[in-house]
């Protein structure tokens, strides 16, 4: 599929200003295929790896016909987990910045029902949720979707394989009859064809595959003894040092059990999985995108729809039980063009599970020793940034603009000292250089943001 400028289609102005703004100026391939059907009205089986471009796709599509005026719920997206909910809310909110007062709500557990209910109460536009949590405020009255006019099925697939469908079918029966209907999934079983029959009406389809010339990634598979795997981790990240990396465990103690090891070895690396706070895999999630952790070791699940570009590797620390789950990890190392590594290893009782890799495997697989591997880095794999928590937030209307404004003026940093600046409602997560680290902290700690005196921590 050739990619097309955004301003061939017929967008409104201020979703292309807020594209402009954000430097995008050409579909991805799925943007070219999915959205001129999306603004024609139909409804949509779109089949796409993750990081295409996706969100956008299905962003643009239902924010061009919104009616501002109007606070009532016009579009509603349902993903498998709180963190791509909130990842959706953050895309979504950018495109829209140029469109006035847009509300966008996330529902998703983990935590308080109570201040949900609450903004849902001044009304929404958009509504961004894990089906748990949407069915939970639809049976408790605090969500009617009577205006609904899209909603959105994104990884669609996981939804069903995290048992889902009886919730969608459930939230389903209560938006209108003649709504649009947007499903993005990465594979397309039979089970998902039912669910489509039911809740679309000739759906149009369109299925990009990744590219593999834009995007190669290389892959190498190491056989192991399962005592070896935790050592075997540290040797290839002293050997390849790939910054920024996600290792993925079959267990959450697993995960936990192995950043804590890799933190003795003096990396830096945090944990990602089902049993920590909300609070705690936002903050883990921020601290990676924004280059303050070298190493993220994560569960599938939790890692599921997590788009972070940049990943120079994955890790395999035991091989993924079905081919799916393979391609899923391994589409998550080489975005943006970037050739992308995938390194695995293979326990004797898991090479039962590489003949299926295989046969989607282009060629051999490529082998290595594991042993001919340092067995340390020779200097620590260390981030090069640290973060800043300021203990305030958009409701105490901090913008980043505030932030960085601070920085750069009374505490006198560099402007290419501070990294990326992630806002959530209480709190702000600011990156800056680790050399210069200590020095933000304590000129912030002493000054003022907006003329007021906000806690600052190091985290």
């Amino acid at each position: 599929m050739t990619q097309i400028p955004f301003s061939s289609l017929p967008l409104p102005a201020s979703l292309l200003q807020s594209l402009a703004q954000l430097g995008y100026e050409n579909t991805t391939d799925i943007q070219a295929s999915a959205l001129p059907l999306i603004l024609e009205g139909r409804d949509l089986i779109a089949q796409a790896p993750t990081g295409s471009g996706k969100t956008a796709a299905f962003g643009l599509g239902l924010l061009a016909p919104l009616n501002p005026r109007f606070f009532g719920c016009q579009s509603l997206v349902l993903s498998p987990t709180r963190e791509l909910a909130a990842q959706i809310t953050e895309e979504l909110r950018k495109l829209a910045r140029g469109m006035g007062n847009i509300k966008i709500v996330t529902l998703s557990g983990g935590v308080p029902f109570g201040p949900q209910a609450a903004s849902l109460e001044q009304g929404a536009h958009v509504i961004v949720g894990t089906p748990g949590r949407v069915q939970d405020h639809l049976s408790r009255g605090t969500l009617q979707l009577d205006s609904l006019n899209c909603l959105v099925l994104d990884e669609a697939d996981r939804m069903l394989d995290m048992g889902f469908v009886d919730a969608i079918r459930e939230i389903v029966g209560h938006t209108p009859s003649r709504r649009q209907t947007l499903l993005f999934s990465a594979t397309y079983p039979p089970s998902l064809a039912q669910l489509t029959g039911d809740l679309l009406r000739d759906p149009a389809q369109v299925k990009v595959e990744r590219a593999s010339a834009d995007n190669p990634i290389e892959q190498r598979f190491y056989e192991i003894e399962p005592e070896q795997r935790f050592a075997s981790v540290l040797r290839l990240l002293a050997a390849n040092r790939p910054q920024p990396c996600i290792a993925f465990c079959h267990t959450r103690q697993q995960c936990q059990e192995l950043a804590d090891y890799l933190g003795a070895e003096g990396i830096s690396a945090q944990a990602l999985h089902g049993d920590m706070e909300q609070r705690e895999r936002d903050q883990v999630l921020a601290l990676f995108a924004n280059q303050s952790c070298s190493v993220l070791t994560a569960t599938d699940v939790a890692a599921r729809g997590i788009d972070i570009a940049g990943v120079a590797a994955v890790i395999n620390v035991e091989l993924a039980a079905d081919p799916a789950a393979h391609t899923h990890r391994i589409g998550r190392s080489g975005r943006a063009g970037q050739p992308g590594l995938a390194l695995s290893l293979v326990a004797p009782r898991e090479l039962k599970r590489l003949r299926p890799i295989e046969e989607n495997h282009q060629g051999p697989l490529q082998w290595g020793e594991i042993e001919q591997l340092p067995e340390r880095p020779e200097r620590p794999l260390i981030a090069p940034m640290r973060t800043l928590a300021v203990a305030g937030g958009r409701k105490d209307k901090l913008r980043p603009g505030d932030l960085l404004g601070a920085l750069t003026g009374d505490a006198g940093l560099p402007g290419d000292a501070i990294g990326k600046i992630s806002i959530s409602d209480f709190q702000a997560l600011v990156a800056i250089r680790r050399e210069q680290a200590k020095q933000a902290l304590q000129r912030l700690s002493d000054g003022k943001i907006k003329g007021r005196r906000f806690k600052v921590r190091l985290i």
